[in-house]
């Protein structure tokens, strides 16, 4: 599965559309996590824990995406999107969301 940001495919012709295809994750931190992250903000530097939910979260999201192009018939994923949010009453939760358009190249 080919994903890119760009519009179209270097080298392929885009012969099928089939629309919007999004892969959502939704992923909560736990009092482990948070504590771990709390001690990185008091005394400075990157915070491990909560990178390393990031990458995993923005990973599931990025498969997802492309399980569902892929069962549509798609080849390739152009356009591609990801975004970003924090829910919950307390921002506990981490969202995020990779979108794009579902097409079939040659």
């Amino acid at each position: 599965m080919i994903v890119t940001t760009t519009p179209s495919v270097e080298g392929h012709r885009i012969v099928d559309y089939y629309g919007i295809v999004f892969g959502e994750v939704i992923s909560g931190v736990n009092f482990v996590k948070d504590f771990t992250a709390g001690l990185s903000n008091f005394f400075g530097g990157r915070s491990a824990t909560y990178e390393e939910e990031l990458l995993n979260a923005r990973s599931a999201a990025l498969a997802e995406m492309e399980q569902r192009a892929a069962a549509l018939g798609a080849n390739a994923i152009v356009g591609v999107d990801i975004d970003y949010e924090v829910l919950g009453s307390d921002n506990g939760m981490l969202m995020v969301t990779a979108s794009g358009t579902a097409v079939r190249c040659v």
